[in-house]
Order: structure tokens, then C-alpha cells, then sequence
């Protein structure tokens, strides 16, 4: 289908004079689809200029984004545009509002409603478009991804995402473990939280160090509002080691009441207070000591044959 309007397409992607359009060719249009637990792609690479993709980070929606090789982008901001297909009349381009630009291998990334919208308009045959207008020569530039057999990928891309995990590395480097009574145990909120963790921890080994910092809120004396701060520090550290995490890993502090999130003026407030903050670390891994090669044999000792006496002469 998409064949026959060829030459619609060429005219419809046309720009003025001292404008640059990035396409690749309907015939050599192909989607690439990959991922982990930690993240998926959904690729089409351009012609000349790189490649788009749609990018879901385990714990959020799919954004799209450019890369580029060849540094076209220079800063400033870009229109992005869920483009009607020329063979689709009477239907116009839907304005997704500006992007920003930064030089770089990434020029630009929508937000996440943009990425989402963007993504559901190509299943309805709109093609994503970048509009960028360089400074300060004021020349026009066009990136373009074409909704070509898509239904497969985009298949492959959301089996891809439903195995992603529930959390990425930057939501949970630092979390809050509240404490909402005056008592010193995990409650099933805190455990569900740590749970989170643990499972994106099984899954990256990268991670290697913990901190805890306990806190109290000032319902006490100095002394036992440091303790109780401790023993809550404790119980986190009796979790996370019950569920695998080596002993020399954690690091423990413990404050009391001095690092108030707000002030301890409601029972409300006193219970934000009540906190065990646990910050996660990927330390780099010391090398293994190269092992030195074993000595090579000694050669045997050669022993020289004992020389014989002369023989008696008469």
C-alpha cells in the first residue's frame, strides 16, 4: 500500500530551499526492538542522520528521542509534530507542543505524554516529526520516522515493557521508610517498599552499598530519641540482611531527632519525622591482584662424569 503513494510522500516531505529533510527510503524501512528488565527500545534508523526511538525505562511510560551522528542539532528547542500521512486526506498534523534541544549523540527527548501520544498516532498512521530551525542561520532541518509495518514491533515493544521491572535505579537510590507509630517495627508499607528494592537489587548486582540513617522525632529525651533512631536503622539493616544483602554492605548512622524533615509541631509532622532514609551506591569493584606467573623449572644440575685415572706406565 505505502508503495503506491511513494511519490505523494516525496512531495509531502519536501521543505524550502535551505532546508534539510532525514528520511529513509519506504523499501529500506526496518524497526529494531531490544531490552532488558531495565529498559526497552523500539528503533528505525534514518538515512544520514541516525536514528529515532521509543524508550521505556523500567517504572515509567515510553518517550521518544533522536540520535544523532553528525551534530545537526545546536541548541534551542524543536516542534514536535504527530505528522498525517499523504494518504490519509483531510487530515492534519497534530502539534505536540516544543522539545528542547541540546547539542549532543541525544539531540532531544519528549516527555512522557508526548512519547505516548506520539506512540499511539503511529498505530493510526501518523509519522513522528521533528521541526528544528538552527540559530543563528535560521536554516530548517526535518526528522522524520515512518509508521511502515509497524503492528509487529510495536507488539515485540509492549511484551518487551511488561517484563520490565517495577522501578528503576534513580526512584529508589534514595527512598524514605516511614515509621507511623512510636514502635520500632517495619510496618507492611516499609516492607513492601524494601521489597521493591530488593527486587531491583537481585536484578543489578552493580548495586553494592547501603546506607541507612535513622531518625526520630522529638517526642523524647536526646538519649532515647538516638536510640529509638538506631534500633529503627536496626531493624531496616535486619531486613535487608535476612533477604540477602551481605552484612559489610550496609553502612549505618543513626541521628535522633536533630535532621527533622518538618517541624514537630503535629502529630502529623511527628510521624514524617519517624524515617529511616536508605540510599543506594554502585561502588566500583576492586580488580583482582594479577597473579604472577609460576617460576619456571630449574634445569637439572648436570653432574660431569668422574675422569679416570691414568693408566700405569712401566
Amino acid at each position: 500500500m505505502y508503495l503506491r503513494y511513494l511519490p505523494l510522500l516525496t512531495l509531502f516531505v519536501s521543505v524550502p530551499a535551505l532546508a534539510l529533510s532525514f528520511q529513509t527510503p519506504l523499501e529500506k524501512i526496518e524497526w529494531k526492538v531490544e531490552g532488558d528488565k531495565f529498559e526497552c527500545r523500539m528503533t528505525q534508523a534514518v538515512t544520514d542522520f541516525g536514528r529515532g526511538q521509543f524508550v521505556q525505562r523500567a517504572g515509567e511510560r515510553p518517550i521518544f528521542r533522536l540520535e544523532e551522528h553528525s551534530r545537526w542539532f545546536a541548541g534551542g528547542s524543536a516542534t514536535l509534530l504527530a505528522a498525517a500521512a499523504p494518504w490519509q486526506p483531510g487530515r492534519g498534523d497534530i502539534n505536540l507542543g516544543q522539545v528542547s534541544v541540546q547539542p549532543g549523540s541525544v539531540p532531544l527527548s519528549s516527555n512522557e505524554e508526548q512519547g505516548g501520544r506520539l506512540l499511539a498516532g503511529m498505530l493510526d498512521g501518523r509519522s513522528p516529526l521533528v521541526r528544528y530551525r538552527g540559530q543563528p542561520s535560521g536554516e530548517s532541518l526535518e526528522v522524520r520516522l515512518l509508521p511502515v509495518s509497524i503492528n509487529k514491533p510495536y507488539n515485540d515493544f509492549i511484551a518487551c515493557t511488561a517484563n520490565l521491572l517495577p522501578v528503576n535505579f534513580d526512584q529508589i537510590r534514595k527512598s524514605q521508610l516511614g515509621f507511623s507509630g512510636p514502635g520500632l517495627e517495619l510496618d507492611p508499607l516499609a516492607q513492601a517498599k524494601l521489597d521493591i528494592i530488593l527486587d531491583y537489587v537481585r536484578a543489578d548486582p552493580s548495586v553494592n552499598r547501603f546506607e541507612l540513617d535513622g531518625h526520630s522525632d522529638n517526642s523524647g529525651n536526646r538519649l532515647s530519641n538516638r536510640d529509638v533512631s538506631r534500633r529503627r536503622a536496626m531493624a531496616v539493616q535486619a531486613y535487608l540482611i535476612a533477604n540477602g544483602i551481605p552484612e559489610e554492605q550496609i553502612i549505618m548512622r543513626f541521628h535522633g531527632e536533630r535532621y527533622p524533615l518538618v517541624a514537630n509541631n503535629s502529630e502529623a509532622n511527628r510521624a514524617r519525622n519517624r524515617r529511616v532514609t536508605i540510599q543506594l551506591f554502585r561502588e566500583p569493584m576492586p580488580e583482582p591482584p594479577a597473579q604472577a606467573e609460576p617460576a619456571a623449572p630449574a634445569a637439572p644440575e648436570t653432574v660431569p662424569p668422574e675422569a679416570k685415572a691414568p693408566a700405569a706406565t712401566s
